[in-house]
């Protein structure tokens, strides 16, 4: 099944929902999640026939999943771990959205923001892995939380790449790499610094995001993932006022799941 798109509009009524759509974002904390109204060259995509033969075994992988000992340059956590994040594309019926998200081992267990699949169908979301135009779906969702707006969750494909989760919380002033798929545009990279603490659970951060980039992965220099990028304070801003949730939040569901597993194999 081909992602259905709305037809184009007249020029006027565009003109009257893109005013009214800026309203809303403005109203939603500036969250990044973003609607998709035409395909973008090369993201048509379909689903993926029964069985495992069309998994992710059929891409090329690479799985790194310890951390670095030694700090690692922009280049090299992109060369790791840009396959670790994939396009989410979700519905409610009539309108198309489009986020990020990021796998965190190699059987298919993600992440990305609440708000990312928030009033939209299920079964309706499509998952595009890096190099692919297969359509995976989510198979399961573990856990989730709107008041630190991530969602975890699992989808049908195995031997993901992924990225290995931070032990500790990043300092302000350290290096952080962002990677996403602003306004459609998929693995797009960027880098800045954690710019202040805003909560426990919210750090500020002057890494370069976009609307569509909710739900990517926030990096440090070690190859560890430590947030989920989310929004920003300002739309529009020139400052960077950009936004995302610690991973922290969603430790302690991953540790239940470990547990879990671990019981269920003794």
């Amino acid at each position: 099944m081909i992602l259905r798109m709305q037809k184009k509009r007249s020029s006027k009524y565009v003109a009257i929902l893109l005013c009214l759509a800026t309203f809303l974002m403005v109203q939603c904390a500036h969250k990044s999640g973003h609607r998709r109204d035409w395909e973008r060259p090369g993201t048509a995509m379909v689903d993926r026939p029964n069985g495992k033969s069309a998994r992710a075994s059929s891409r090329k992988s690479k799985i790194v999943n310890k951390r670095s000992s030694d700090k690692l340059e922009g280049s090299q956590i992109f060369d790791r771990y840009g396959s670790a994040v994939f396009m989410v594309f979700t519905s409610d019926g009539l309108n198309a959205y489009q986020g990020s998200g990021f796998f965190i081992d190699n059987d298919g267990l993600a992440v990305s923001n609440y708000h990312v699949f928030k009033g939209t169908g299920i079964g309706l979301e499509q998952i595009k892995l890096v190099d692919s135009d297969v359509a995976y779906k989510v198979t399961e969702v573990i856990a989730r939380s709107e008041d630190e707006d991530f969602i975890l969750f699992r989808v049908d494909c195995e031997n993901t790449n992924y990225i290995p989760i931070a032990t500790d919380k990043p300092k302000i002033g350290e290096k952080v790499y962002a990677i996403g798929s602003p306004r459609g545009l998929e693995n797009t990279f960027s880098s800045g610094e954690v710019s202040q603490w805003r909560a426990d659970y919210l750090m500020q951060v002057s890494a370069l995001i976009d609307h569509g980039s909710s739900g990517g992965a926030l990096i440090n220099e070690y190859g560890e993932v430590v947030g989920i990028t989310s929004g920003s304070f300002a739309d529009g801003s020139q400052a960077n006022l950009n936004y995302a949730w610690s991973i922290d939040a969603v430790k302690p569901y991953i540790k239940l799941l470990l547990s879990a597993k671990i019981q269920m194999s003794i």
